[in-house]
């Protein structure tokens, strides 16, 4: 079941950029509030194992010399 939340004594120039970041977003101030709210809590997942691995073998690298072989390239420009 929903709940309400209230803020108090919040100053001036924060209520300010929070109507202004909420008219940029084109949402009311408590559609902003709720987007910041959800942003912050929501969880993210750390990678498996298998996950990591594999993120970590998508450039095809194999050996070290490899990995320094593109970055020496990339700095030349190549």
């Amino acid at each position: 079941m929903p709940i309400s939340i209230s803020i108090k004594n919040v100053p001036d120039d924060i209520a300010a950029e929070l109507r202004e970041r909420a008219a940029r977003n084109h949402r009311s101030l408590q559609g902003e509030l709720m987007a910041i709210i959800e942003a912050a809590t929501v969880k993210k997942s750390p990678l498996s194992s298998s996950e990591f691995l594999a993120a970590v073998r998508s450039p095809g690298l194999r050996t070290p010399a490899e990995a320094s072989e593109m970055i020496r390239e990339d700095r030349i420009g190549r």
